[in-house]
């Protein structure tokens, strides 16, 4: 299912940070290679326990604020969280044709908003690299707010932090999960980033519209 927008009824357009505006594959790579290969070093494990390790400890606490938290990760593995993404931070890139549709939103008069559950570090380092920030009329962290984008209390929380219209607002975003609580708030177009990661093919299409890159949401009128 493809996405076809009547862009003449969307006023609001808030996006996702990582899969959706930015390559996952610096976020897989960091998790899946690097922290792994530096858990192994520091506590004295083989790589393979403590890839076990690592996926075991994320998995219990994965859709919750704590899942998306360096200062959390850097307690729980002993590691400098923040320091390792500075490594591989070459790896960060924006997804192809982003840059021109955020331009043309704007130019549309929509007002753009990201909004993530990145931690304010991670999301800090990511505009830093891609200097993607002027683009956006506000961004957004789910930290700032207390709850992340998968929990249905997070939508009202952010409508009173950033006023929009669920029935007129487009929603952007690589995790099915999140367009579910969107959906059931009201957001009125919720899109599935089908292609996250640019190492991998995309992913079969599911029950939302969806896109592989930012072509196929234009033109914007």
């Amino acid at each position: 299912m493809t996405a076809r927008l009547p862009w003449s009824r969307i006023h609001t357009v808030l996006l996702d940070m990582d899969g959706t505006l930015l390559d996952l594959r610096f976020d897989n790579h960091f998790w899946r290679e690097l922290v792994p290969a530096r858990y192994a070093e520091r506590h004295g494990l083989s790589l393979a326990r403590a890839r076990v390790e690592v996926t075991a400890r994320t998995r219990v606490v994965e859709g919750t604020l704590a899942w998306y938290c360096l200062d959390y990760w850097s307690r729980e593995l002993a590691l400098d969280i923040v320091t390792l993404k500075r490594e591989i931070a070459h790896l960060i890139a924006v997804h192809p044709h982003v840059l021109e549709f955020l331009d043309a939103v704007r130019a549309a008069g929509k007002r753009v908003v990201m909004v993530t559950n990145a931690h304010p570090h991670s999301l800090a380092l990511k505009m830093e690299k891609t200097r993607l920030s002027g683009h956006f009329d506000a961004i957004i962290s789910a930290h700032e707010l207390g709850l992340v984008k998968e929990q249905p209390e997070f939508w009202p929380r952010l409508q009173e932090r950033e006023p929009f219209e669920p029935a007129t607002t487009l929603l952007v975003d690589d995790h099915p999960g999140i367009l579910h609580a969107a959906r059931a708030y009201g957001v009125g177009y919720p899109v599935w980033a089908a292609r996250p990661d640019s190492t991998h093919p995309p992913r079969p299409p599911g029950e939302f519209p969806a896109i592989h890159d930012f072509s196929e949401l234009l033109p914007v009128a």
